[in-house]
């Protein structure tokens, strides 16, 4: 999907299919509008005045009718709106959700996420304003102009009273839009910062439990609150002020076109019937400037969605294949000269780093913040290097698709993260269709198959959200056994045995030292117990290799470097 207003055309193309049909609907009803003020004109004239009750009869047979049309109309394009609407929500939804899950991690990771989960809200306000009653009022606002015709033609001299009238209100209009539409921000980013501390509350509820943050946690939270009622209270008062305002001018506007028409019936130039009727249609012409100015808020809304819509759509995209799919036979990995920060004005995280590793097992050791879990992101393919390349058997990895790098390089997170679900969709859910054997397999290379063999579902055991029902260290080998299931040439893991205990790690260690044997397999980790079978180490501080080699010879480095501190203190 192109970026731009390209987006939108194809998110609207339901609307479009179908806005021609809406018009012819909407035509007819309006012309349909007609008949009640006609039917008041001819009782008061003719039938009143000269008691043609035959007359009456016919009339009131025809009003039946028009009212029984109009209603079949308005559920005909009611019912079209709905159609237009389903189909909408289900092209931006989507479109919406290939948006963020192609946009790149860093992107993702720039914004908290109570604002991508607010982008659904916005696409479900821009799919109401598109397909709803502000959509019916657009569309009948235009024969206002048709009603004041009808009005000159029968009530010539209350028709521009009416005719002053409509720049007052779209007047009024204008003024509710420019203020509503501050208003609708602030409360948005009232509501917005609420929503962030929400989800800050839910994701870390263990925290908060442990060390009994309830109370400190309160106050952040009701401060928010506070302040995001604080902006709808004060939005509803300027929208209140405006649709009040709406109403006081409507009435205005009936006084004044009473009052003219009566000095006109006085002098003989307007009948009671005519005056009547012109009251009845031109409340068919003030009803829709009087809505305009209650929906505003709703114009005002989906103005900001569309522009933060539009934001999105705007990012770029991370192609899920490159140009060509990429044939790893030896699972080298060289990074070339490579940086990359996080932003421009923060030091970089990792720099200019140069290092070349193939089949064994590699240590990215350091201390916390030396940039080992952002340089394994890089090899990853997951950042791109500001400068420098990330190279796979000699190939960059840039001309590779998202997909292509994840059959090509398995990755486990520091933190781990599992999907409401079972055990073996979570396994398999890179490859929903593997074969039983494979899941199998991966899960015994991961150490996880003996405590999934134990539950009594096995491998069909629910874990809840997130995993939540299963301990902290089998959660673990279930991910490492999803990164295995493709047999991927390069393993990648941020700290794999952060929640296994010494007799897990040790099983971890010898099916890595294994696997090693034909991949290339780095572990981030502080591990004695995985230290021990690594073959090489690699050292970072402040975002540099400052060692690299032989596990046992940088061992020793690290150890000389660490007593000469001592010494020097």
């Amino acid at each position: 999907m192109a970026d731009g207003p390209e987006w939108l055309r194809e998110v609207l193309a339901p609307v479009r299919r179908r806005i021609g049909e809406v018009i012819a609907y909407s035509s007819i009803i309006n012309l349909l509008a007609i008949a009640a003020p006609i039917f008041v004109l001819q009782v008061y004239d003719r039938v009143v005045f000269h008691g043609g009750l035959s007359t009456l009869q016919g009339l009131v047979i025809g009003m039946f009718a028009a009212i029984v049309f109009d209603f079949v109309l308005r559920q005909g394009r009611a019912r079209l709106l709905r159609s237009a609407a389903v189909d909408m929500d289900v092209e931006l939804a989507r479109a919406l959700y290939s948006r963020i899950t192609a946009a790149p991690l860093p992107v993702l990771e720039s914004r908290p996420t109570a604002y991508w989960q607010a982008l659904f809200r916005d696409a479900e306000v821009v799919r109401n304003a598109f397909s709803g009653l502000s959509a019916v009022l657009i569309a009948d606002l235009p024969f206002a102009l048709f009603f004041a015709v009808v009005i000159f033609i029968i009530a010539p001299p209350v028709a521009w009273v009416l005719l002053a009238a409509f720049p007052l209100f779209i007047g009024l209009a204008w003024w509710s839009g420019r203020v509503m539409q501050d208003a609708n921000r602030e409360e948005r980013e009232a509501s917005f910062d609420r929503d962030a501390v929400t989800a800050e509350l839910i994701g870390g509820r263990t925290t908060i439990k442990a060390l009994a943050l309830k109370g400190p946690m309160t106050e952040v939270w009701e401060a928010r609150h506070v302040r995001a009622v604080d902006e709808s209270v004060r939005r509803g008062r300027q929208s209140d002020r405006f649709v009040h305002m709406g109403l006081g001018l409507t009435v205005l506007t009936t006084v004044a076109v009473t009052a003219v028409g009566a000095v006109a019936i006085l002098n003989q130039e307007l009948s009671i019937g005519a005056l009547v009727a012109a009251n009845m249609l031109g409340g068919r012409i003030v009803q829709p400037f009087q809505q305009l100015i209650g929906n505003w808020r709703t114009y005002m809304a989906t103005r900001q969605s569309l522009k933060r819509l539009g934001e999105a759509f705007a990012t770029a995209e991370e192609p899920a294949r490159g140009a060509v799919r990429p044939n790893v036979r030896d699972g080298v990995l060289m990074l070339d000269d490579v940086t990359f920060g996080y932003a421009p004005d923060r030091p970089p995280a990792v720099r200019n780093v140069r290092l070349k590793i193939g089949n064994g097992l590699h240590a990215l050791v350091g201390p916390n913040g030396s940039g080992k879990t952002t340089l394994l992101k890089l090899m990853q393919g997951l950042y791109r290097p500001s400068h420098g390349r990330v190279m796979l058997d000699e190939a960059d990895i840039a001309q590779f698709g998202r997909e292509d790098l994840a059959r090509a390089i398995g990755y486990v997170p520091q933190h781990t993260f599992l999907f409401a679900g079972t055990i073996r969709e979570n396994i398999a859910i890179g490859d929903p269709g593997a074969d039983d054997g494979l899941i199998v397999d991966a899960a015994h290379l991961a150490g996880a198959h003996s405590a999934i063999s134990e539950m009594a579902d096995g491998y069909g055991a629910r874990i809840g959200e997130g995993g939540m029902d299963l301990p902290g260290g089998v959660r673990q080998r279930i991910a490492i056994a999803r990164a295995l299931l493709g047999n991927p040439p390069v393993l990648l893991l941020d700290e794999p045995s952060g929640n296994l205990d010494t007799e897990a790690a040790k099983t971890l260690a010898r099916n890595l030292e294994a696997l090693a044997e034909d991949r290339t397999i780095v572990v981030v980790t502080h591990s004695p117990v995985l230290l021990e079978v690594c073959h090489n180490i690699i050292a970072l501080d402040g975002g540099r290799i400052v060692a690299a080699g032989p596990a046992g010879q940088v061992r020793e480095r690290m150890e000389a470097a660490r007593r000469l501190k001592e010494v020097e203190r």
